[in-house]
């Protein structure tokens, strides 16, 4: 993750469930603490984010949520509104929900044209430089090619004129390694991690988009070292487990068989995670995100995953 921060533009994805918004948000949290001008924007605007930054709503227009760090969230409606007065130069006064209605309806007969809105408007920011880094909490693992794709799908499409030549200086943005990656958060299951592999190899081959890391999330504590297992198992044999009923009471089984299923699950999510990194490009790194244990949530949740990915940074 030596690089991650100093990009200036990072999507973050992943199958549904597996802390995506979380760590999208705790991405910008950290950049921000390390004083750099962040922009963290959710694609869907389900109200996730603001959940996150413990604010009642975002809208288009970005919000401070705290210092250094803005956060919005994208729609049709005010997106394509800045696209026809930035680029067309159209001014507009009032909504523009007819048009923008007739644009969903256009958009869902011809692929990558409603995305390419919410693409440019990413890519314009990052062009712009109003921001050190944008974040994007994009779509999940079964739509993010189709969303950061769409430029490449709209130039394929229309051969000449300006909507082509807008997709040239987004393509140059996204195929830039240096200034542009993909984040996939996944978990040491089985669904997930089967999902990271397809979704890894699948980007790579289709899109010029690089892929900076993995962030394996919520992964177990290992909670014991060899000698300490050889231990452990000795003290689960029927006549220490005995003795220890005798002194500390029967339920004391109960913790013994806690302790045990950690482990059997720890032991599991490692083999797992084994799977990714053989599976993955070698130079694709993961990095893990502990299961923190906590019923917090919001900015709680948000700053103790930051401060765990602090820890990955040299």
């Amino acid at each position: 993750m030596s690089d991650l921060l100093d990009r200036q533009l990072l999507f973050v994805t992943g199958k549904g469930g597996v802390g995506k918004t979380t760590t999208a948000a705790a991405i910008a949290d950290l950049a921000a603490r390390r004083g750099k001008r962040t922009l963290v924007c959710e694609m869907d605007a389900k109200g996730a984010m603001a959940s996150m930054f413990e604010v009642s709503t975002l809208r288009f227009e970005p919000l401070e949520v705290q210092p250094h760090l803005w956060a919005m969230a994208m729609n049709t409606e005010d997106s394509l509104r800045e696209y026809l007065r930035v680029v067309a130069r159209i001014p507009l006064v009032g909504r523009i929900g007819p048009l923008a209605r007739t644009f969903d309806f256009v958009a869902d007969a011809a692929p990558g044209v409603k995305e390419i809105l919410a693409i440019g408007k990413i890519c314009f920011e990052v062009r712009e430089r109003h921001y050190d880094l944008v974040v994007v909490d994009a779509e999940a693992s079964g739509h993010i090619v189709a969303q950061i794709d769409a430029p490449r799908a709209i130039r394929e499409l229309v051969q000449v004129g300006p909507v082509r030549d807008q997709t040239e200086w987004m393509l140059s943005i996204l195929g830039d390694a240096q200034r542009t990656g993909l984040v996939v958060v996944t978990t040491p299951e089985e669904m997930p991690i089967t999902e990271t592999i397809e979704l890894v190899g699948k980007v790579q081959s289709t899109t010029e988009v690089d892929v900076a890391a993995v962030f394996a999330n919520r992964v177990l504590p290992q909670w014991f070292e060899p000698a300490e297992r050889a231990v452990f198992d000795r003290l689960c044999e029927p006549a220490p487990q005995a003795l220890l009923a005798e002194a500390v009471g029967a339920r004391v089984s109960s913790v013994f068989h806690a302790a045990r299923l950690a482990e059997s699950r720890r032991a599991i999510a490692t083999e797992y995670l084994a799977r990714l990194r053989e599976s993955l490009p070698v130079n694709v790194p993961v990095h893990e995100i502990p299961e923190l244990f906590t019923k917090a949530s919001g900015r709680r949740v948000v700053s103790l995953v930051a401060d765990q990915l602090r820890t990955e940074l040299p």
